[in-house]
């Protein structure tokens, strides 16, 4: 069954253009090919990423957050509250005041210092793969002109610094869901923990998706345009714990700036019409892999409305409310 399986995943109509087979993806002389069996090294990556992580956050992230004066909190364990909880779920599922008190009861679990700390640890490894990100692309064409993403493929060769790119951040991203259930939980709701479990399996999926499909040029571009914006909040929210307000507050305008350019512009009007479009030109029969591509990044274009549309009522509270 696992033979038949293993067979059927590995079709080649499901991944190569018309009269190409695996064959043609050997390492010859002038080209070098991506290969399914590298992936697996990032798994061991994603460990030795979190030895720099835990490392770095005893070494240097705890000291810094104690120079910030950012306390390190006992957490006290909530009380349940019978008559709100029942209120809650019986009489009203909007109830302004009891919805603050039970807010409020969540509160009490916050530690500034542990958030402070992991926030610490993605703005550094954002901050790096952007600029990483930046120096791999600077000087490639398909960076300034989109339609070389397609030229030559599927014949296309992987580049060292492709290689290192996609192993970073495959890696990083299986280090955030093994750490998942130690992480502290930002909020009392569940939805915005699933959205970044959803997003996190999508991200590792497509990236794994496209490294098989040789999708390299366009998935390099994907992660960049990703990378670019994060960095910001997770620096607005080191700062919102530290209680810098005018920071913060200036670090999210700025975030929610490269947000709604990269993922709400750059992204469905420069990344999905190069994969969703622009092949038509070079195939006019699409195999299953340019169905399956698209649909993991239309996923990802869905989660980046669901998260402008958070942004954007921040926004709102945050210019008419103050």
């Amino acid at each position: 069954i696992l033979k038949t399986l293993n067979s059927w995943f590995w079709w080649e109509n499901i991944w190569m253009p018309i009269n190409c087979t695996w064959a043609h993806f050997v390492d010859r002389d002038d080209l070098v090919f991506p290969k399914p069996q590298q992936l697996y090294a990032t798994i061991p990556y994603a460990f030795v990423l979190l030895i720099i992580r835990f490392s770095s956050e005893r070494y240097v992230a705890i000291p810094l957050a104690k120079a910030l004066g950012i306390k390190n909190v006992r957490r006290v364990k909530p009380q349940p509250n019978p008559v709100l909880e029942s209120y809650f779920r019986e009489c009203s599922k909007h109830p302004s005041q009891v919805r603050i008190l039970i807010v409020l009861n969540f509160l009490l679990m916050e530690n500034p210092r542990s958030y402070c700390v992991i926030q610490l640890w993605r703005f550094s490894f954002y901050l790096t793969s952007s600029i990483a990100g930046f120096i791999f692309l600077y000087d490639k064409p398909w960076f300034y002109d989109i339609w070389q993403t397609w030229v030559g493929y599927p014949f296309q060769t992987l580049l060292p610094s492709q290689y290192w790119y996609y192993m970073m951040e495959i890696s990083f991203y299986w280090s955030l869901l093994f750490t998942l259930g130690i992480d502290v939980k930002r909020k009392a709701s569940g939805h915005d923990f699933m959205a970044h479990v959803v997003h996190h399996f999508a991200a590792i999926g497509l990236m794994s998706f496209s490294w098989c499909g040789n999708y390299v040029r366009l998935g390099t571009l994907v992660i960049f345009v990703h990378d670019t914006a994060d960095f910001w909040l997770e620096a607005a929210k080191m700062f919102n714990y530290a209680h810098w307000e005018k920071t913060c507050n200036t670090l999210f305008i700025i975030f929610s700036i490269a947000f709604f350019i990269t993922r709400i512009i750059l992204f469905p009007f420069w990344i999905l019409r190069a994969t969703v479009y622009l092949p038509t030109y070079y195939s006019t029969t699409p195999v299953i892999a340019y169905f399956l591509s698209n649909g993991l990044l239309l996923t990802l274009q869905g989660l980046h409305l669901y998260w402008g549309y958070l942004i954007f009522k921040i926004l709102k509270r945050f210019i008419f409310l103050k």
